[in-house]
């Protein structure tokens, strides 16, 4: 780090301890990353308290809901069903009615068997995962960021800017931990872009989330352009109260490509009941236990995050053994996911093509250099670093390494893994060898009963008409960023132009079944549905034994090329391939604080650990994906903010790189 960086860095830390130093309680809008300490959990009575506040607001409006409360990293602490709650819910992107009712047999489209209690979960580990102590996110923001338009509703435009996004965290993800291991865990459906997921704080540190499901329908709301009173959302803003974010971190108050984020379409005006008055514990229904998240069905607390006990804390000398940057990694104000014994998960190691733990090292430091230095563009205050988690992959989907920045998204450290191993995928030349492997998909309908079967590797041909390349896939002769593939992962090509023909590792926006929703988007969710619908199975007790750790290729013979994209893929940006010279040798993945920082970082950390180290690379220019014109549209690779540093006002940082 250089002088210059040391001394901004410093200055940030030592403002956000005396902001938090100020006391407990008010705004706290001081706090952006340091404020968190061992007291900043969820205690049992508050786990009763939030649940409590919702069961009285639901009350109120006639309503039966099921309310579940996790902490920060996913550990579920309660699940309550009120008398006459629905058992399950229905999976749908369109209005249930008498009419039309839901979608069936496109993706999830349509599953009505899911468990009320996945379904809540799932929720509030959204709200957990996405909020941070410089940004508070709901599901109804998560809502508005991944679908076909942003905003949604708004035609002719570009797809959200965490477009795919729902399709993480996933339940068969060999990253994400299951409960009785220690660190982020998994989503039951991944995450939720349903209304009625809203983050906790205490002292203005995010320590956890309430999810409600009370309307039966698990969906998405297709019209930002309005207002909506929505009853999940008004119940779960009733349990949160005493447990509010911050104002000035509230989604309300961040702007994406200059569009306010929203936060809540509820307001504490529209409560029907004073969550004030709410019985120390719920009424009105009891615990719920939920497979493999929540039994025994035991009211439990929280974890406290940047503990080991959390699964996530500072680096400290000696987690980076033998590793000539270990002090230097420290210094960066680094941060590592760490096991039940305290142990770094991912260290870096070698890869078996080519790159050496050393050159992983120096990817990571310089990497996270990177990102202390540039501007956070979803974050609070303005002027703060971004805060993003960095992964580094062999070419066959191997971890090499990976480092958090100090306060990043919980849910970026499986996405920042999900990018860079969806970079190596499609920039190799196995890709179609392994699509070719993965087992057929076949949906299942509303009953249950099987619906249409899907040929992954129908993905190929698919691929290969739309570039014009008969060896597409399988010969690595371009470079493809998360961006890239990305663009040919909409449902229009090119991005947001209604009436244009889908991408080829899209579902075609309309048509007859095989269409595009954000719970069918392609070859995103096929490669994991099975992992998915499987996960669903066994929760709802239709099956005795859970989907195991990978989600590519379940359903059939194992294969250790399938590791390739073991915790799905994904198509938003954030992730470059790595090369010596024009050798794949691996690739990195960033996620956390803006699409185009994240391009950057991964996009620079790759050129200065080149510059350092004479030995890795970015993709030659010739060989990058944004050569390619197909149906006369240029692919994207990258895109860089203008001026993005802190310290200094270099403009077009990645030009000639």
């Amino acid at each position: 780090m250089t002088k210059q960086a040391k001394l901004l860095f410093a200055l940030f830390i030592t403002a956000a301890i005396s902001a938090c130093s100020s006391g407990g309680g008010g705004d706290q809008s001081g706090c952006s990353g340091a404020c968190s300490n061992a007291s900043s959990f969820l205690t049992e009575a508050d786990v009763n308290r939030v649940t409590s506040q919702a069961v009285e607001e639901a009350l109120a409006r006639n309503a039966s809901a099921t309310i579940a409360v996790t902490d920060r990293v996913g550990n579920v602490l309660s699940v309550f069903a009120m008398s006459g709650a629905d058992k399950t819910a229905t999976v749908t992107s369109e209005p249930l009615d008498s009419n039309t009712g839901a979608r069936e047999g496109e993706g999830l489209e349509g599953l009505n068997f899911i468990p009320s209690g996945m379904a809540a979960i799932a929720k509030a580990i959204t709200a957990s995962f996405l909020s941070t102590e410089g940004n508070a996110f709901t599901t109804r923001t998560a809502n508005q960021i991944v679908q076909e338009h942003f905003n949604p509703g708004e035609l002719r435009q570009a797809a959200g800017p965490l477009f795919g996004v729902q399709f993480s965290q996933l339940p068969c993800s060999d990253f994400m931990q299951r409960a009785g291991e220690t660190g982020p865990q998994r989503s039951p459906l991944g995450l939720a872009a349903d209304p009625g997921g809203i983050p906790l704080y205490k002292d203005g540190v995010p320590v956890g989330g309430i999810g409600v499901i009370a309307d039966g329908i698990y969906g998405i709301d297709k019209n930002l352009l309005d207002t909506d009173s929505d009853l999940d959302e008004a119940i779960a803003l009733a349990g949160s109260q005493g447990f509010t974010a911050p104002i000035e971190r509230r989604a309300d108050r961040i702007t994406v490509d200059g569009k306010v984020l929203r936060f809540t379409d509820a307001t504490a005006a529209d409560l029907i009941r004073d969550p004030s008055t709410a019985p120390a514990t719920p009424s009105s229904g009891s615990l719920l236990e939920v497979r493999s998240y929540f039994e025994p069905a035991v009211v439990r607390a929280g974890t406290a995050f940047g503990t080991p006990a959390s699964g996530i804390r500072a680096a400290t000398v000696g987690d980076f053994p033998g590793d000539p940057n270990d002090q230097a990694l420290v210094d960066a104000d680094a941060f590592v996911a760490v096991d039940g014994s305290d142990s770094n998960r991912f260290p870096p190691i070698a890869g078996a093509s080519g790159l050496s733990a050393t050159e992983v090292s120096e990817l990571l430091k310089q990497a996270l250099l990177i990102a202390n230095r540039a501007r956070g563009q979803i974050r609070r205050p303005l002027g703060t670093p971004a805060r993003v988690s960095i992964s580094v992959v062999d070419v066959d989907g191997t971890v090499l390494g990976q480092v958090r920045g100090r306060d990043a998204p919980v849910f970026g450290l499986d996405v920042s893994l999900q990018k860079a191993r969806t970079a190596a995928f499609f920039s190799s030349d196995k890709a179609a060898d392994v699509m070719d492997k993965l087992a057929d998909v076949t949906y299942l309908n509303a009953d249950g009963t099987s619906g249409q079967t899907i040929k992954l590797s129908d993905y190929i041909t698919a691929v290969r008409d739309f570039l014009g390349s008969p060896t597409a896939l399988a010969d690595g002769a371009f470079a493809f960023a998360d961006r890239s593939g990305g663009n040919l992962s909409r449902p229009f090509y090119p991005d947001g132009i209604n009436g244009n023909p889908h991408g080829p590792l899209s579902k075609p926006f309309s048509g007859g079944k095989d269409r595009w929703s954000v719970f069918s988007s392609g070859f995103q969710l096929d490669i994991s549905y099975n992992g998915i619908a499987g996960h669903v199975a066994f929760v709802a007790e239709l099956v005795g034994t859970d989907v195991p750790k990978g989600c590519a290729g379940l359903g059939g013979p194992p294969d250790p090329d399938f590791r390739r994209l073991a915790n799905g893929s994904q198509i938003f940006p954030g992730s470059v391939p790595i090369y010596r010279g024009s050798t794949l040798i691996g690739a990195i993945g960033v996620s956390g604080d803006g699409i185009d920082q994240d391009d950057m970082i991964s996009f620079l950390g790759v050129h200065n650990a080149g510059l350092a180290l004479g030995t890795v690379n970015n993709a030659p220019v010739a060989i990058r994906a944004d050569q390619l014109t197909p149906q006369g549209t240029r692919l994207r690779y990258i895109n860089c903010p203008q001026k993005p540093f802190l310290d200094s006002n270099e403009e077009n940082v990645c030009n000639g790189k």
